[in-house]
C-alpha cells in the first residue's frame, strides 16, 4: 500500500492532526505553512478529517484585512477515554477527553467479599457498574469510549498481561484483574499497567516531574514501589520488575515493604508507644490517648502536625528508614528528582523537612526531593495518558487501512 494515493493522503491527515494537537486552532493556510503541504492538499485532508469527526471548524479568524480565514481545531470530544486506579482501599475513576482534560472523577470504596471465585465476578461487575454510572451522569455511551487504562498495585507481566504479585489486601484477585479478564468485561480496548508506573507517568506529563530527564516516583502506602522514568520512557526491566523496591532487604532481613508500608509504620509506632506510653497519656489535651488506642497513619501525622512530641519522634525514626531506601536508589541511579507519593508518602509537609535534612547531611548523591503534585489522582492521570496514546495510535492506524 505504501506510495499509493490513499496511503499518502492518510499520512497527510496524520501530519495535520499532529500539527493541530501541538499548535491548537489554525487556519488552513497556517496548517499549510506549518506542515509544508500544499493548500489544496490541506483542504482535501481537512474535509476528510471533518467527516471522521476528528477536527472541526471554529468560525472565522480575526484578520486585520482581507477575507476571514476559517479556523480549524482538533476535536478533543470526538471520543473519550478512562483511567481507573484499582487500589487496596479505593477505586478511583477519571473520565477524560482526548486532550487529557479530566471531565469527571469519582472515588469508590474497595469492597472484597466472600469466596475469591465469587469475588472475582463481583469485582468485575462492580467496576462495570461504576463505569456505567459515570457514563450516564455525563450523557455518554460505550461507543464513545475508545480505551480504558487500568492501574493495579502489583507486577503486570508484559507479555501476557497476567498479574504476578499484588498487595496483600487484594491477594487472590490476580485473575480478576488480569488483562484478559478486564478486556472481557469492557466493550473497548483495555490497557493494564502497574499503578506506580502510571503515577510516575502522570507526574511527568502534568505533575511535579514535568521535564525532568531522570526521576523516580517513590510510592509509600499499603504497598511500596517505585516508577523510574528516563527521558519520558518508563524503565521496565526483566519481567516488568524494575522499581519493585518492596523486595529490597533491610538490615534485619525484612522486606522493605514490611518496614515502610502503612502497616510497617503502624508497627513502628506501636512498638514505640508501648515503651513510652506514659508520655502520650500525659498529653491528653492533644488527643494522644485516642491516638494510642485507635492508631492510624492519618492520626499519627495529625499528631505530629499538632506538635505531639512522641508522634514527631516516631516519624523521625520512620524517615530514617525511608532515607535508607532513598540512599540506595540515589547511589545506583543518581536521579535528578525523587517524587514522594502514596497514602503515607504524600504527607510531604511532615516528611520532606526530615528527609531533606538527612539527604543534605548523609547522601553522597543528593537529588531534589519533592512531593507528588497530583496526589491521589496521580495513577488515574497516568492511566488516562496511556489510554489517550493508544487511542491516537489506533486512529492513525485506522486512517492507514
Amino acid at each position: 500500500m505504501a506510495g499509493t494515493p490513499q496511503y499518502i493522503r492518510n499520512l497527510n491527515e496524520n501530519l495535520i492532526m499532529d500539527a493541530l494537537i501541538t499548535q491548537g486552532t489554525m487556519s488552513r493556510a497556517e496548517i499549510s505553512r506549518q506542515t509544508g503541504l500544499s493548500k489544496p492538499t490541506v483542504s482535501l485532508a481537512v474535509e476528510h478529517l471533518i467527516d471522521r469527526n476528528l477536527v472541526k471548524e471554529m468560525g472565522r479568524a480575526d484578520n486585520a484585512q482581507g477575507r476571514k480565514a476559517t479556523l480549524i481545531r482538533f476535536n478533543e470530544t470526538a471520543y473519550y477515554v478512562c483511567g481507573i486506579d484499582i487500589g487496596a482501599t479505593r477505586i478511583r475513576i477519571a473520565l477524560s477527553d482526548l486532550n487529557g482534560e479530566i471531565i469527571a472523577y469519582r472515588t469508590y470504596p474497595m469492597v472484597v467479599q466472600g469466596a475469591y471465585e465469587r469475588a472475582e465476578a463481583t469485582m468485575l461487575e462492580l467496576l462495570r457498574s461504576h463505569m456505567n454510572e459515570l457514563l450516564d451522569e455525563n450523557h455518554l455511551n460505550w461507543d464513545q469510549i475508545q480505551c480504558i487504562g487500568f492501574g493495579i498495585p502489583g507486577v503486570v507481566l508484559p507479555d501476557s498481561g497476567r498479574i504476578n504479585r499484588i498487595v496483600d489486601p487484594l491477594a487472590g484477585l490476580e485473575e480478576a484483574f488480569s488483562l484478559e479478564s478486564l478486556s472481557g468485561a469492557f466493550p473497548c480496548e483495555v490497557i493494564l499497567e502497574n499503578d506506580v508506573n502510571l503515577a510516575a507517568l502522570g507526574e511527568y506529563r502534568s505533575g511535579a516531574a514535568a521535564g525532568y530527564p531522570l526521576f523516580v516516583f517513590f510510592s509509600i502506602g499499603t504497598g511500596t514501589g517505585a516508577g523510574i522514568m528516563v527521558h519520558g520512557q518508563l524503565l521496565r526491566g526483566l519481567g516488568g520488575l524494575t522499581g519493585e523496591i518492596a523486595e529490597m532487604l533491610v538490615d534485619d532481613g525484612r522486606r522493605l515493604e514490611e518496614v515502610l508500608s502503612a502497616d510497617g509504620l503502624m508497627q513502628l509506632a506501636k512498638d514505640d508507644l508501648d515503651q513510652h506510653d506514659e508520655l502520650l497519656l500525659e498529653a491528653a489535651h492533644s488527643g494522644a490517648d485516642v491516638l494510642h488506642r485507635h492508631l492510624t497513619p492519618e492520626k499519627l501525622f495529625e499528631a505530629a502536625r499538632s506538635g505531639e512530641v512522641e508522634a514527631v519522634e516516631i516519624l523521625q525514626q520512620y524517615s530514617q528508614k525511608i532515607a535508607s531506601a532513598l540512599r540506595q536508589i540515589s547511589v545506583v541511579l543518581a536521579p535528578d528528582l525523587i517524587v514522594l507519593g502514596g497514602g503515607v508518602g504524600g504527607n510531604g509537609d511532615v516528611l520532606l523537612p526530615l528527609l531533606r535534612q538527612i539527604i543534605s547531611e548523609q547522601f553522597p548523591v543528593q537529588p531534589q526531593l519533592i512531593c507528588s503534585k497530583l496526589g491521589e489522582q496521580a495513577v488515574v492521570t497516568g492511566a488516562v495518558q496511556v489510554a489517550i496514546q493508544q487511542t491516537m495510535l489506533n486512529l492513525q492506524q485506522e486512517a492507514m487501512e
